[in-house]
This record gives structure tokens, sequence and C-alpha cells, in this order.
């Protein structure tokens, strides 16, 4: 189907915010989706040839889907590892990335394990299975810490930070109570512990790898608090240096993964230089929406090309470019209905993407703005926080 259009049909388990960016993507590609979402009238919705309603890891729903489609894809890590590769093998449908990597990626302490042996840079762990082992892993690691759940989590949860040991009982009790399939009677398998790494900064890398090829877009800075990305920069305000190890980090990520795709590659860089990886999204990330306007291909249509086994497209950034989040500003969930649009509208150089979820709530990510520019990286960053907090569902 190389070099043909109209292109491939792909599937997306997933139809947020990221499946409907991939739908924006493939359309001007000559490509069709179809996305499967539990939610009606998903983001996706109106970017797809058709949503099917139904739970991520919903076997017949699937199937149904890889029946209907040239390749299988997915934009959240709930698709069901073992559902997919089932499907797959039923159907003959290839699923990318492949469900191996899946596998690798959803548990925590599996992946750092895989990655360490690879030789990647990585922070000390342990897994811990009881209140009494992870007070000897912090025995060895020592305070501070952060306790993980090794399965789910993401916008900082299924993350505790343990200050002290007066913190540990209760820390474990909350990950335990988080953790899939875990209960304070059967905690096995439930959590990690992870060294805090006193960074200078939080680094991401987009790598993407084609049908014989791989590569990485530009390293990317980061801005978190209460541990939801805020911001990204790119370039990234460090040395040449660091962003040069950034890139052999995640180029070594990428040989460690399965399948065609986009990666995104959350890295630490600390205070004498030196790289660590953070962790792994094997699909689009919040940490490259920054491509869309910022790049010669944004990492939605790379990963669509990947996929579908096309060649990759280039990786060049066109400018300095930052993106800043529009998150939830209310107390309680409700209708939602930005405000202020005109702000960004108005702003020369400046784009909106607003992901159409019909629900707000306290820190929820609701869009994102990207501004270019030929200008110093931090007054851009300056630019796009006025923009973006003139924003309010309020």
């Amino acid at each position: 189907m190389t070099g043909t259009l109209p292109g491939p049909t792909v599937g997306v388990i997933g139809g947020g915010q990221l499946g409907r960016m991939l739908g924006e993507a493939a359309t001007p590609l000559g490509m069709d989706l179809l996305v499967v979402d539990p939610t009606p009238d998903a983001p996706a919705s109106p970017v797809a040839r058709e949503q099917l309603v139904a739970d991520f890891d919903d076997r017949e729903a699937l199937h149904e889907l890889a029946e209907r489609v040239d390749y299988l894809t997915y934009e959240i890590e709930l698709a069901g590892t073992d559902v997919l590769e089932a499907v797959s093998e039923e159907t003959g449908t290839p699923v990318h990335p492949h469900p191996d990597t899946l596998r690798t990626i959803e548990d925590k302490l599996v992946q750092k394990r895989r990655l360490s042996d690879a030789g990647v840079p990585v922070p000390s762990f342990r897994g811990v299975e009881s209140v009494d082992e992870l007070r000897a892993a912090l025995g060895e690691l020592g305070y501070p810490a952060m306790l993980k759940a090794r399965m789910g989590g993401y916008d900082g949860r299924g993350n505790v930070p343990i200050e002290s040991p007066a913190d540990v009982e209760r820390a474990f009790e909350t990950i335990v109570e988080a953790a899939p399939g875990a209960s304070a009677e059967s905690p096995s398998g439930a959590a990690m512990v992870e060294a805090l790494v006193d960074f200078e900064r939080e680094l991401a890398v987009m790598g993407v790898r084609g049908d014989d090829e791989r590569d990485t877009f530009p390293v990317t800075e980061t801005i978190h608090r209460e541990e939801i990305l805020r911001e990204t920069i790119s370039p990234a305000r460090t040395d040449p240096g660091v962003r040069e190890r950034a890139r052999e980090v995640a180029l070594d990520v990428l040989d460690v993964m399965d399948g065609r795709g986009v990666f995104g590659i959350e890295l630490f860089e600390t205070a004498d230089g030196d790289v660590l990886l953070n962790e792994i999204a094997p699909r689009p990330h919040n940490s490259g929406h920054w491509t869309i306007e910022g790049s010669l291909t944004s990492q939605f249509e790379q990963h669509l090309r990947a996929v579908a086994g096309w060649p990759l497209g280039g990786t060049d950034r066109r400018s300095p470019t930052v993106t800043a989040n529009i998150l939830g500003d209310v107390e309680r969930r409700q209708t939602a209905t930005l405000r202020n649009v005109n702000r960004v509208l108005e702003a020369d150089g400046a784009s909106l993407h607003y992901y159409g979820k019909q629900e707000v709530h306290r820190l929820r990510k609701m869009g994102h703005v990207t501004a270019l520019g030929d200008s110093d990286p931090t007054a851009l960053l300056d630019r796009i926080r006025e923009i973006r907090d003139a924003l309010t569902f309020r």
C-alpha cells in the first residue's frame, strides 16, 4: 500500500486528545482512522471515520476494529497487552508499537530492569513487596525517594514522595490502594521505589522507529508542577553537549523497543550534566505537541508514517517553539466553556489546540497553546504563559 493514495486505514485504541490529533494528521496523508473509546462522542470522534464505543480492552470490539483496518496502534496504555496480541494473531492485523513493547513499558519495574540491563542510565531503584522491604530499600537508596505504582498512573497519579521514615507506611498503603489488582492483604507486584533525582531540569525526546530507520526530534525542556506538564521549550535551555547526550540515550532506548511508532522519552539532566531516563510512553506524548507547528513533521504525522511503514518525515525544528498546557481551573466538574480565546487568536505566531472534552475539572488537560518566534526561548516562554494564563473556564 506504500506509495498509493488513498492510504491505509489505521485503528486506534483510545479516542482522547492524542487520538484527535492523530486524526487531524491523518487526513492530509489520505489515511482514515477508526477509534475505540468507552466515552461516547470522544474527542477524536469528529476527525475519525467512526468510533466504536467500548472499553479499551474489550476483546470483541478490538477484534472488530482489527478486521476493518490495515494497522492497529494505541494512544493510551490501557489497551490490554494480551488482548491486543491475541486479536492481532487472529486477524493478521499488525500492532505498532509491538505488544511486547507495551508489555515492557506498562510495568515500571520491568521497564527499569530491561533498560538498565541494556545499559540505559536510570536512577537507582528497587521493587518492594511490603513495608519492611520498602524500609530496607530506603536504607540503601536514602531519603527522599519516590514510591511508584508499577502499573497505571500518569500526571502524578501513582507516585508518592517519601521524605522521611515517618512517611513510609502511609506511602505504601496509598500506592497499594491505587495499584490495579493489589490489596493490603496481597500487595505483591504493586510498588517500586526510586531514588529521588536532584535534577537541574527535565528533558524529553520524541523518538521514532520506522521500518528500517530510527530518528529523534530535537531535545525539549519540560516544566512540571504538581507532577503535571505545564510547558515545553525547544530548544532545551542547556548545553549542546547535554542535548547530544540526551539524544544518544533516546536512541539507546529505541534499540530496546519493538515495532514501529513514536515514543515519548522523559529524561532528567542532573546537576553534573549526566542524563538519566525517567519514563517512556510508547505513543505520541504531551511533550511532543510542540512539533505540530515547530517541526518539519509533527509527532502525529510521524507516528502514522511509522505505523504504516512509510518513509519517515524530517524532524528538524523550524524555529524556537514553546507550548503551554491549558488546564482546568475550576474546583468542581462542570461543562467546559473556554473563555478569552481571543487572547490567543490576536497573538501573532500563537496557535490554539482545543481537545474538545465536554467536561472540565481541576488540572484536567483541555488543550494547549503554541508560540513560535526568533526570540530567546525564555522570552518566548514568558509570552506563552501570559497568553495561556488569560484563558479560563470560570
